[in-house]
């Protein structure tokens, strides 16, 4: 029996299924974020919302899209509401470089606990395997499944 995992998904990640498919990239990502989705619904992981998420996700301008990713977002668990502590660590991880809503995602993914912490952005993630002291596993939707498939 596999063991439950706690995931957080920033909104780049939640957004790649409403992504143009055309690139065979975005399409396999989008695929692994719609399986990690469909476990979540079988409570083989949960997966975090948080307050960051929803603003974010609010500032979507195209409507369509913004719609279909917050009934995405339905699917999402446990909330995590930005307090002082989460400010205060993503101050800690802008002064190492990070974009501000990324060191909010990362602070409020640890905050919560999560194991992992997914996104598609390609700075993110070079930022975040360069940066030793995160408490939170930063990975591609694509390569962290494949881990976990594989083991």
């Amino acid at each position: 029996m596999m063991k439950t995992k706690t995931i957080y998904l920033d909104v780049c990640a939640l957004n790649r299924p409403f992504d143009d498919h055309s690139q065979d990239r975005v399409n396999i990502e989008a695929e692994a974020v719609l399986t990690i989705l469909k476990r979540s619904q079988q409570d083989q992981w949960h997966l975090l919302n948080s307050e960051v998420i929803e603003i974010e996700i609010s500032r979507i301008p195209d409507d369509d899209k913004r719609q279909k990713v917050e009934i995405l977002c339905l699917m999402l668990q446990k909330f995590i509401a930005v307090n002082d502590i989460i400010e205060k660590r993503a101050v800690e991880l802008e002064l190492f470089g990070f974009k501000p809503y990324d060191a909010l995602h990362i602070a409020c993914a640890e905050y919560g606990k999560a194991e992992v912490f997914l996104t598609t952005d390609d700075a993110l993630l070079k930022k975040a395997h360069k940066y030793n002291k995160l408490k939170v596993k930063v990975e591609n939707p694509v390569v962290w499944l494949m881990e976990v498939i594989h083991k």
